[in-house]
């Protein structure tokens, strides 16, 4: 069987933790900040961890993180 290649895009926005779960960043704070309030920018800094949902296909286009 032939080596599987890891998706370079996936590869450089998520991270695996200690337990296995996977790291993100999360979405919407590149720009139009000024309507946005500091509370929900301040949240938006945090990183979060994938959706149970989307671990699969995640596990299956990062095959050796």
């Amino acid at each position: 069987m032939p080596k599987l290649k890891t998706k370079k895009a996936a590869a450089k926005r998520f991270s695996k933790t200690a337990s296995g779960n996977l790291k993100r960043n999360k979405a919407f704070k590149s720009h139009i900040l000024t309507k946005k309030t500091t509370k929900r920018k301040r949240n938006l800094r945090k990183a979060a961890m994938t959706d149970s949902t989307n671990v699969k296909n995640m596990k299956k286009i990062l095959p050796y993180l």
